[in-house]
């Protein structure tokens, strides 16, 4: 970390002002306009930061241009780019607590849940400083005196854009494949939880990552997100968000023909069957909706039940439910945060009395809260609905926030029929205990990730993405580094005698 960037992180812990980092150092908005930052738990704001426009987007994309064009990183021995990810990791185990802290501030997240998250981020550049030693070329058969060999090469400035609702972890998997392979980035954060990935871009540079090869920029993604997207100084756009955001980005870097990776929104079904562990999808599905307040791409938010044990698992997963704890995120014992922000929390309300009107029933929660000690924050109450049909809008569309649909089916080709009825295709969940339907549903589903017996999504090494309209590409794998290098392939003639095609 530079000195400056030192006097920054000292200045900011005491009062609450963060500055965007371009080209290694802190920098306001050239037109010193700024955002607030507020804690959603209690309203109360608890930083400002820069509102960036169309000219710093500019500086930044320059700096990352430059840093890739004329500097040093991308020409680093690959174990040396290795080196600095392991010690980025290093340095975010130390400030563990204090990123952890800053997370629930921001966000509203439980303390439970931002560990989690930070911990993910943390392994995730460790992930990527051993998958990119790996990562190489091929020698590929070819005829007579000919040789060939392909090498991988960084594929220059990308431009990432990222979402609130898992904000350190979100930038950790957009930053670590990115700058293993040599890239250089321009990140946006969301305009609602810029905090920690400006000090992830901090930890960057304390670890030894060149000026320009991380930039953060702070600002509205309708303006300098999307300015990023049609820059002609980027090269690749990855973009986590909802699915109508993607569509448009897709569209307007197809212009300048950048290669984009989108992983956007989801409907995800979660079907148990009945010969299933029944605590166990009782306690699984419970976690796969309400986890991070239901404001995740890959929410169970539709539960399809075997007739069979529908209403015992209905019993069980209601009990459940309402023990859930709403309270201080700070808490240990909290398992639900808060929604993001008061339009979010309009916006899942509507949802639900849109679907009483369609002729649903709720059957626990369903409306906004006030959680003592947190009046002022933004709450709503764990929320079950019944009495649902799968063309439902409630059904349809993602609500994300804790709201979750109960459905009934009655054989393995209906589930999958059902699990795959929908414009989304990010991932499902299956409880059973026969290994042959199993596999055949795990076969008929059409979702990027299948979790059996399993409340879990995602961890560092496996792939994550969707099909349909969840986007495409591959984050927190091997996969990943593909998205951000050329392959070159080079041919060469090693024969005795020189080639003379034309017969001259």
């Amino acid at each position: 970390m530079t000195k400056t960037l030192e006097k920054q992180f000292e200045a900011e812990v005491k009062r609450g002002t963060y500055q965007m980092i371009i080209n290694g150092e802190p920098v306001k908005a050239k037109s010193g306009e700024i955002m607030e930052v507020f804690n959603p738990a209690t309203g109360e704001k608890i930083a400002e930061v820069p509102k960036a426009g169309a000219k710093d987007v500019d500086s930044a994309v320059e700096a990352a241009r430059n840093a890739f064009d004329y500097g040093k990183w991308k020409k680093y021995p690959v174990g040396k780019r290795a080196r600095v990810l392991n010690k980025i990791a290093s340095i975010m185990r130390s400030r563990f607590k204090e990123l952890v802290e800053m997370e629930v501030i921001n966000s509203g997240k439980t303390l439970s849940a931002a560990q989690g998250q930070v911990s993910q981020a943390i392994e995730n550049f460790e992930f990527y400083a051993g998958a990119i030693v790996g990562h190489r070329g091929e020698v590929n058969n070819v005829p007579g005196r000919f040789f060939n060999y392909t090498q991988k090469e960084p594929v220059g400035v990308a431009a990432q854009i990222i979402p609130w609702n898992y904000p350190m972890m979100m930038a950790a998997w957009k930053i670590a494949p990115a700058i293993a392979v040599g890239c250089s980035v321009v990140l946006k954060p969301a305009s609602l939880t810029p905090i920690t990935a400006i000090l992830l871009t901090e930890i960057c540079h304390e670890a030894g990552v060149p000026e320009g090869v991380v930039n953060v920029v702070t600002g509205p993604g309708a303006s300098i997100g999307s300015y990023l997207t049609e820059h002609e100084g980027v090269d690749k756009v990855a973009f986590t968000g909802e699915t109508a955001t993607g569509k448009d980005i897709m569209s307007k870097a197809s212009q300048t023909l950048k290669r984009v990776t989108l992983e956007l929104g989801g409907k995800s079904p979660n079907l148990v069957f009945p010969d299933t562990d029944m605590e166990a999808a009782v306690n699984g599905s419970v976690f796969g909706i309400f986890y991070n307040t239901g404001q995740s791409c890959e929410a169970r938010s539709r539960l399809f039940v075997h007739e069979d044990i529908y209403d015992e698992f209905l019993e069980k997963f209601l009990n459940q439910t309402k023990q859930l704890v709403l309270g201080d995120p700070l808490s240990d014992k909290t398992h639900i945060g808060a929604i993001i922000s008061q339009s979010q929390l309009n916006k899942i309300d509507q949802h639900v009395q849109d679907a009483v009107k369609e002729g649903a029933t709720i059957v626990a929660g369903g409306e906004p809260i006030k959680v003592e000690g947190f009046e002022n924050g933004y709450w709503y109450a764990p929320t079950v609905i019944t009495n649902v049909t799968n063309d439902m809008k409630i059904a349809q569309e993602e609500v994300f926030g804790p709201v979750v649909v109960v459905m009934k089916f009655s054989d393995e080709k209906e589930a999958i029929k059902l699990g795959n009825d929908t414009n989304y295709g990010l991932a499902a969940a299956i409880w059973a205990k026969d290994q042959g339907l199993i596999k055949r549903v795990s076969d008929g589903l059409q979702a990027g990730v299948i979790m059996v017996n399993c409340p879990f999504s995602a961890m560092p090494g496996t792939p994550f993405g969707g099909y349909k309209q969840s986007g495409f590409g591959r984050e927190l794998s091997i996969e990943s580094l593909d998205l951000y290098t050329e392959t070159k392939s080079i041919l060469s003639y090693a024969g005795s005698k020189p080639l003379n095609p034309f017969n001259l």
